[in-house]
């Protein structure tokens, strides 16, 4: 059975298979994933993306880490001002109604990304250096720059030990492969044989029942985030130096996301009628970019090869333009 073929075939089939596989699991046997033991350990993204963290890191050779800081810096400005020039036109211009969808809803879904699907992505498609990126672009996996760009920046910070855990693994793992070259090689040779394994455990998070409950505005608020905000990613990310495809990577919305207009209504109670409204509607963009994020960034990388470009080689150490 050509199963490997048949995930290749797929856009983004290695991460977008077992993540929908682990959805299924968690939508029609939940306490099948929660029997304990290995079972359950196998639902836990953060041991295997920590590792993860290390082979990446181990890839990136010190002098490479201020081009990957750059370039998560600029994408992660990108997305946060899209995303708070977008809801804030919606809220000004259109009465805070887009096809049902506020400006809570825009903003906490546009201005975070899922960065475990950004991992897998630039892991598969990407250079070290876009990978790498994702120690700036894990500050917008969460609710602080969405309460930010409310005007709620006085209340909530980012915290510095979670920044931390995202630094210490990559720093790591560059020490030994900097250190080392063999133990670069052996790293590097595992780096792709984790896609599948974390990408399952993000799935098990979500559930088809977040689709459903978001209806037709929280779908339309994903393709929004995977190809409006993705075209300026892209665009972005090309300006800065890269090959568009970490901007393509980062048109997603994080599953934490959901939480985010709970958090802010219990600030301003306010808005608590639209922050009811809004959750489902993220959640719903969460599971679609899911899906749409691999599809984009596969049509990108395939674009890219058609001008005889390898994605996988950073500029300026030997990509070829045919």
């Amino acid at each position: 059975m050509p199963i490997k073929k048949t995930l290749d075939r797929i856009p983004g089939g290695m991460m977008v298979v077992p993540l929908f596989l682990g959805c299924l699991l968690k939508t029609f046997f939940p306490d099948a994933l929660a029997m304990g033991g290995f079972v359950t350990a196998l639902t836990q993204a953060s041991p295997i993306m920590a590792v993860f963290f290390v082979i990446v890191g181990a890839q990136m050779s010190f002098k490479e880490a201020p081009k990957a800081i750059w370039r998560g810096g600029v994408l992660t400005v990108v997305k946060l001002v899209t995303g708070i020039l977008i809801g804030l036109f919606v809220a000004h211009f259109l009465g805070d109604n887009l096809f049902s969808i506020s400006s809570l809803a825009i903003i906490a879904a546009m201005t975070n990304s899922n960065g475990g699907l950004y991992l897998a992505l630039t892991g598969q498609y990407g250079t070290k250096t876009d990978t790498g990126a994702y120690v700036v672009t894990a500050l917008n996996d969460g609710p602080f720059f969405t309460m930010i760009a409310l005007g709620t920046a006085g209340l909530v910070s980012v915290p510095f030990t979670a920044l931390l855990s995202v630094i210490i693994p990559i720093v790591f793992g560059m020490i030994i492969g900097n250190l080392d070259e063999n133990m670069r090689e052996f790293l590097s040779a595992g780096s792709s044989k984790f896609i599948p394994f974390f990408s399952f455990a993000l799935g098990t998070g979500l559930t088809l029942e977040m689709l459903i409950s978001g209806g037709v505005s929280g779908i339309l608020l994903g393709v929004i985030t995977t190809f409006i905000g993705g075209a300026i990613l892209i665009i972005s990310d090309k300006l800065s130096g890269g090959s568009g495809v970490a901007g393509a990577a980062l048109a997603s919305t994080a599953g934490n996301a959901v939480a985010t207009p709970a958090a802010i209504a219990e600030i301003d109670k306010s808005i608590a009628a639209s922050a009811t409204i809004a959750m489902p509607q993220i959640a719903a963009s969460t599971i679609t970019t899911a899906i749409l994020t691999p599809i984009l960034v596969n049509f990108w990388v395939k674009r890219l090869q058609k001008k005889g470009i390898d994605p996988t080689i950073e500029k300026g150490n030997g990509q070829c333009v045919k």
